[in-house]
């Protein structure tokens, strides 16, 4: 298995603090898992995330899905 691969096992979950443009991996691993659409997003691949609700994102728009959900009165 090489760094490209995808074939990420329990193991390869890393479990990290977000915070304010930045994270801290806590528990090392290959990948986390999107708090929207649970897709395993590499590490590498990670830009972003919720330091306030300490949750990852595959991409901008389920950033912008959970900002929505959780911004309304």
């Amino acid at each position: 298995m090489n760094a490209q691969d995808r074939n990420f096992t329990n193991q390869d979950l890393a479990v990290l603090h977000y915070g304010d443009g930045e994270f801290a991996v806590l528990k090392p691993g290959r990948y986390v898992v999107c708090a929207v659409s649970g897709v395993k997003i590499p590490l590498e691949q990670l830009r972003y995330w919720s330091a306030p609700l300490q949750e990852a994102y595959a991409g901008p728009a389920e950033a912008l899905q959970r900002w929505q959900e959780t911004s309304l009165p």
